[in-house]
């Protein structure tokens, strides 16, 4: 595999502190899904990459700082995962929905094939992977 080749399996976007780079995250990632051939799960990557999305911007960011989303084709296009970096403390985890709140986990957990959570200093970062069916 070249070196082009393998550039255009990997894309990032860093992302400001702000409501509008949710919108941001969907656009991105929608092109990147469609040029890569991975249309069959647009919908549910789309879902995901803007609950993990939206949770670092409410949850991960400190005031002044922003969040990296990582996409990457693997597995021979097979396998698509999308990463959330943010510099903010603590875990996520499924929790139970409270009110209008608290559902961006339940859905990840329910579209992705796996997710988890990793560490980063400083922070941590969010991810999911899809597989073709």
């Amino acid at each position: 595999m070249n070196e082009t080749m393998q550039l255009s399996l990997l894309r990032e976007r860093f992302c400001r502190r702000e409501r509008r780079s949710v919108a941001a995250v969907r656009e991105f990632t929608r092109e990147a899904v469609t040029d890569w051939g991975f249309g069959a799960r647009l919908d549910d990557v789309l879902v995901c990459a803007s609950e993990l999305a939206t949770n670092a911007l409410l949850h991960g960011v400190p005031p002044g700082r922003g969040y990296l989303v990582r996409l990457r084709l693997e597995a021979g296009g097979c396998a698509l995962s999308v990463e959330v970096h943010d510099s903010g403390v603590g875990v996520p985890a499924v929790r139970r929905p409270d009110g209008e709140s608290g559902r961006g986990l339940l859905l990840v957990d329910a579209l992705a094939d796996r997710w988890g959570v990793g560490e980063r200093d400083p922070g941590k970062f969010v991810w999911c992977v899809f597989t073709k069916a």
